[in-house]
């Protein structure tokens, strides 16, 4: 691979990733260091990586990355986690936006990544599967039930309030 193609690959891809990791992670900075990790690994494989499967290798790398920063969080915790709405009530209706990407929050990890690559990013499932290192019907299983629990929590009382 030429770096004109490399540079290609990254004018055509850089902002799908990046908006694929900051939905998952809500942390600009994280975002944007994840998508210049995944970079720098293509750069380190560019000539490795079949031509044809440079968008699905791509998202493989950020997704894996994004998982090992999950993990990291996790176990270090932060005081920027910590929502002062959530310790309010609020009585004012909120925009559906909003409600909806509550609802992603609330999802577990494996059924929010195969959302959002699945309805965000317009991946088949068996692209999905590859991406994310599972079978193609554990993909389905995660999508069915990350969809069953936002319609259940969009459809609840307690999400207009």
């Amino acid at each position: 691979m030429t770096v004109s193609e490399y540079n290609e690959s990254v004018e055509s891809y850089s902002d799908n990733l990046y908006r694929f990791v900051l939905k998952n992670i809500k942390d600009i900075d994280k975002a944007k260091d994840i998508v210049q990790d995944t970079f720098l690994k293509f750069w380190e494989k560019r000539d490795n990586v079949d031509k044809s499967k440079i968008k699905s290798y791509l998202f493989t790398i950020a997704y894996h990355s994004l998982i090992d920063v999950i993990r990291r969080d996790k176990r270090q915790g932060s005081f920027d986690d910590v929502k002062e709405d959530s310790y309010s009530i609020q009585t004012e209706y909120s925009d559906l936006q909003e409600i909806l990407h509550e609802a992603i929050e609330q999802l577990p990890e494996n059924q929010k990544a195969v959302i959002l690559l699945r309805d965000y990013e317009g991946y088949a499932y068996d692209e999905i599967a590859e991406i994310t290192g599972m079978t193609e019907s554990q993909v389905k299983v995660y999508i069915f039930r990350g969809r069953k629990f936002l319609k259940k929590y969009l459809v609840s009382v307690e999400a207009l309030i």
